[in-house]
């Protein structure tokens, strides 16, 4: 028996998930005599295709799966293939195998996955209970008794072709329930692909509003962050304005000193010109430049206190380069920000185009969803307008920053000035001479020569970003060198960047690579 040489598939499945209508067993008795072969037959409907390791095993009633079999013999391929035809098959168990007890088994036929494909009714392998009774009957209850038999034959064989179109309208239904689990079965795929389609496009949606959710509190967050630049604007203009102020104030007091000293010019002129004429005055004209030294000390102490002011002048502008640095600083970042805010639009375009792919999909949906693309859309249109407002801020604030650059650099270029106009004046240059120590101020001694003051600050070269400083007659090359040191150069279109803004310097590089 080849039972022993190979073993048949079996599986694990349920008895849910097997189709015990698609062969069915016929002549299956209710009783097996132990000892004797036994025979199966069985019909193989059109719903099964056979295969080579496809078995018939016999279980005892009560299996839960394929591997609980007692024994078992190959199914035989049938000789003719058609899908269409009905094949009666049989396969012969041998008395050596069958079960010796007295308990309830089936047959059960599984195909080659180890899947049940049919089973019979149950039976028994004992022999047929009778009871031995010695009957009396006369002739005429003979004759009755074989016209009851006649009767019953009749009867049988009407009741066998009964069975028989039982048997077809039973494989009809079977095969009409057949095509309607099929149909449910495609129904059922159909219904599952919507649900999932349904929740993709539901996650989809959550998705799109956790985004619109973030980028409208970017949005604020780059309102308030506007609002500030805009109060650090005001606050720029308006320590402008004082600077004006001051340089309107420095200006008067300077005219002022230049009308008192031609004054004073004018006065010694006509000091001279009564000292050669007229002798006698001599005490007069000594009295006179008592006065005259008097109001050149009151002159000197207006000078002390200038040069105070031109100190605390130096020193807010260099707070307002300082703000400017900062408020380049806060420009730079802005951009950043601007860049970031572009990226995330073009995310949200890319998605929006991707979410209409899969609403086009989805015909149940497409409605409502439409409606919420368009207020996407809309959004998205709204975000581009801010970002246009945004662009349009930071070219103005760009604009302004120029300006106030340009101021900054004529408010230098007018200090400067007062330090040549200062340096110019005969009285200032001949008081200087009493004290040529170095007293720590920032335009030098006023009681100094102006050769050890302004020539020594001419004669040196500073560089603009650090405190070095070179002697006048170094290679122009040299000092360039030093200076371009400092300067980060954009390889793609030669702009410059201070060294301290490399993180500027690297996102305008990135942003040459995305173009």
């Amino acid at each position: 028996m080849d039972e022993n040489v190979d073993e048949p598939p079996t599986s694990t499945i349920l008895l849910d998930s097997c189709h015990f209508s698609q062969v069915i067993f016929t002549n299956v008795e209710k009783y097996y005599m132990p000892g004797g072969d036994v025979t199966c037959y069985y019909t193989l409907t059109k719903n099964i295709t056979p295969r080579r390791k496809d078995w018939v095993g016999i279980f005892r009633v009560g299996w839960k799966t394929t591997r609980e079999y007692y024994t078992f013999m190959w199914a035989p391929l049938p000789s003719s293939l058609d899908s269409d035809a009905v094949l009666q098959q049989e396969v012969q168990f041998k008395a050596y195998y069958l079960p010796k007890d007295d308990e309830y088994y089936q047959f059960c036929y599984v195909d080659q996955d180890g899947v049940v494909r049919g089973a019979s009714v149950p039976f028994q392998f004992h022999a047929e209970a009778e009871d031995d009774i010695l009957v009396v009957t006369t002739q005429g209850e003979v004759e009755e008794i074989e016209q009851q038999n006649k009767d019953l034959l009749k009867e049988n064989q009407q009741l066998k072709e009964s069975c028989k179109s039982l048997q077809k309208q039973n494989m009809d239904l079977q095969e009409e329930l057949r095509k309607a689990q099929e149909k449910m079965k495609q129904l059922e795929g159909e219904v599952c692909f919507l649900q999932t389609e349904s929740l993709k496009l539901q996650s989809a949606l959550d998705q799109q509003a956790v985004e619109l959710n973030a980028v409208q509190i970017d949005l604020a967050s780059i309102k308030e962050k506007n609002m500030n630049l805009g109060k650090e604007n005001q606050e720029l203009r308006s320590g402008l304005d004082f600077l004006r102020g001051s340089s309107e104030k420095l200006e008067l007091e300077l005219n002022s000193l230049r009308e008192e000293n031609r004054h004073l010019k004018e006065q010694n002129a006509c000091r001279d010109a009564e000292l050669h004429q007229l002798k006698e005055q001599s005490q007069s004209i000594s009295s006179e430049n008592e006065q005259l030294g008097n109001r050149l000390k009151i002159t000197l102490d207006q000078m002390d206190q200038l040069q105070s002011q031109v100190l605390s002048q130096k020193k807010e502008i260099e707070n307002q380069a300082r703000m400017d640095r900062d408020k380049t600083e806060q420009l730079e970042h802005l951009e950043k920000e601007k860049h970031q805010l572009h990226v995330t639009l073009l995310e949200q375009k890319e998605h929006a185009k991707k979410l209409e792919r899969t609403l086009e999909n989805s015909n149940a949906t497409e409605n409502n969803t439409f409606l919420r693309l368009q207020h996407v859309q809309f959004q998205s249109q709204d975000l581009t307008k801010e970002r246009e407002e945004k662009n349009h801020l930071f070219q103005i604030l760009q604009r302004k920053k120029d300006e106030l650059d340009e101021e900054n650099q004529l408010l230098k270029q007018e200090n400067s000035d007062l330090l040549r106009r200062l340096s110019a004046l005969p009285d200032y240059s001949s008081f200087a001479a009493a004290s040529p120590e170095d007293t720590g101020l920032v335009f030098g001694n006023p009681y100094a020569s102006p050769k050890t003051s302004a020539e020594n600050m001419s004669s040196l070269k500073k560089c603009p970003w650090c405190t070095a400083s070179f002697p006048e007659d170094i290679e122009e090359s040299q000092y360039g060198d030093h200076v371009r040191s400092h300067l980060l150069e954009c390889p793609y279109c030669s702009q410059t960047f201070e060294e301290s803004n490399k993180q500027v310097y690297e996102d305008h590089l990135f942003c040459h690579d995305l173009e």
